[in-house]
């Protein structure tokens, strides 16, 4: 078993100037059932906060729309004033309208005023890593795009990256602003964003998967996969939910891991996955299995 410390993970610089450790953490767990509400134990939440840079978590990454609000909000609780190196990652972008419902707002005025109260709630003057939470259909991404440029240009946004895209819509942002991250749902057991990633790896992008472990089932319980992947972990004293987080880190460099829980416990286990090292044939045989 390796040792905890998120450090083990390596390092990456997001838009070649922003370095954080590859394996931070995802907030989304932090509040209620389908991203809506109030955690079951608010202490436990701001304790896993403060644990994880204890462990050497240096991203964080949150939304607007986690909780919504109370995300950031706790972050900024429990956190701030921030330990030299942490790195808050937030979006905007999407409305939430009860327990994973939602729905797009990409308009220039909206997304301006998104800005302005995560500062607020997270008690920054600056937010290092603003990603656009969806592209909104119905508005167009010059209008979405320029609102953040121009935020940008205010000294309020470091950095901006986008979530759920492909390599074409990447294209088209980048005509508009510099794109230094990307944020698709991407695990050992989902690989649809493929093509993706590897537009991220060539163009220097980092890649943030969202439900990394997805959401804690690989893949059928009992299935030959499953025990394959599980006699793997046995062998190294891991887990699969480590071994697959792993996977993660050595899938590429660009790969910056982000999951999430709202137990100490549980964070402690995944940051192991940090260090955890199998060989190529090893690493092909835990993609075989998947």
């Amino acid at each position: 078993m390796s040792a905890q410390d998120a450090a083990a993970s390596g390092t990456f610089k997001i838009g070649g100037d922003l370095p954080v450790h590859r394996l931070g953490f995802g907030t989304m767990r932090l509040v209620g059932e389908g991203a809506w509400g109030e955690p079951t134990d608010a202490g436990e939440a701001k304790r896993v906060l403060r644990r994880a840079v204890e462990l050497g978590v240096t991203l964080f990454d949150t939304a607007d729309a986690y909780g919504p609000e109370i995300a950031e909000r706790l972050i900024g609780e429990a956190l701030a004033p921030y330990a030299a190196g942490v790195v808050i990652a937030t979006k905007g972008g999407i409305t939430r309208q009860g327990p994973a419902k939602t729905e797009y707002v990409g308009r220039a005025g909206y997304l301006i005023q998104c800005v302005e109260m995560s500062l607020r709630r997270l008690k920054l003057e600056r937010i290092e890593l603003y990603q656009l939470h969806r592209i909104d259909p119905r508005t167009p991404i010059e209008e979405s795009l320029g609102a953040l440029k121009r935020m940008q240009e205010a000294g309020k946004i470091r950095h901006i990256g986008l979530s759920e895209v492909t390599p074409s819509e990447i294209e088209e942002a980048e005509k508009i602003v510099p794109i230094v991250s990307v944020q698709n749902r991407y695990s050992l057991a989902d690989r649809r964003h493929e093509e993706t990633l590897n537009s991220c790896e060539r163009r220097g992008i980092a890649f943030l998967p969202w439900y990394p472990m997805a959401a804690g089932k690989p893949m059928r319980a009992g299935s030959e996969g499953a025990k394959g992947l599980a006699e793997i972990a046995a062998k190294h004293g891991a887990t699969v939910a480590q071994l697959m987080l792993a996977w993660l880190l050595q899938r590429s460099p660009v790969m910056l891991p982000i999951p999430g829980t709202s137990k100490v416990a549980h964070l402690e286990e995944n940051v192991v996955a940090a260090g955890l090292k199998l060989s190529a044939q090893e690493w092909a045989e835990v993609e075989a299995a998947a």
